[in-house]
């Protein structure tokens, strides 16, 4: 198991070898996230807060297995992938052949929902809701079931010039900003509390035929989240540890 700190330049290399979804859905918003922001949640997690060595987790809408695999190569104790898309999970089953992490994740093909064991902590880079509003309310939704810590990415829907052009500028390429108030009220029914929410930014290139530029970049938030489980779901993880 790794225990040692990784450079954060060797967590971006591992990643840059996870190949794409080859033939992504507009349906399913199959955008592969980028390498430095992935590396960034996973650095956050795994370094600020003690969220991913020798822990299990749980990456929800898993795609190709970017942050899956991350997760597996940072040391997490043991690491669950789910993706309803075959293609996608089949896609990170190579991966983790090639970035010989096979034997650290376990692949499901499924809805999220099929999900009911806890884990120590979620990993999420779900829809954002653009073809189908409100798509992240359910991964988000399962992942407060399931997971003690959150780590969830979600579209800024605030068009912040000034902000975009400060993260553009700046060489960390987060800041904290308040949570948008419909995901804030959202993860407190579900008896979640945030911890962090930082902004970056998140480019995307020309994938589909409706997009018009080489790419495109928007503001995200990462989400921090603690979780309230139930006493059953605690026990659980309690029991996994030991």
């Amino acid at each position: 198991m790794q225990r040692r700190l990784l450079r954060k330049l060797d967590l971006e290399m591992l990643l840059s070898q996870i190949e794409p979804h080859p033939s992504p859905r507009p349906s399913l918003e199959q955008y592969t996230i980028p390498v430095s922001l992935a590396a960034t949640m996973l650095y956050v997690a795994a370094y600020t807060n003690n969220d991913i060595v020798g822990k299990t987790v749980l990456d929800l809408g898993c795609g190709t297995g970017r942050l899956a695999l991350g997760a597996a190569f940072l040391g997490a104790r043991q690491v669950v992938g789910v993706d309803i898309d075959k293609v996608a999970i089949e896609t990170a089953f190579e991966n983790s052949m090639k970035t010989k992490l096979k034997d650290k994740v376990q692949w499901i093909a499924a809805d999220v929902n099929v999900i009911h064991r806890s884990f120590d902590t979620v990993l999420q880079n779900p829809p954002f809701g653009v073809q189908k509003s409100r798509a992240d309310r359910k991964f988000l939704k399962k992942a407060l079931e399931v997971g003690k810590s959150v780590y969830s990415l979600h579209k800024d829907p605030r068009r912040d010039k000034q902000l975009i052009k400060q993260l553009k500028a700046s060489r960390i390429n987060t800041t904290s900003v308040s949570p948008t108030p419909f995901i804030e009220r959202f993860i407190e029914e579900h008896n979640g509390k945030i911890k962090a929410v930082h902004a970056t930014l998140m480019s995307i290139p020309h994938i589909f035929s409706f997009h018009t530029k080489p790419k495109h970049e928007f503001l995200v938030n990462l989400y921090i989240i603690e979780a309230n489980l139930t006493q059953d779901a605690k026990r659980f993880i309690e029991g996994v540890e030991k």
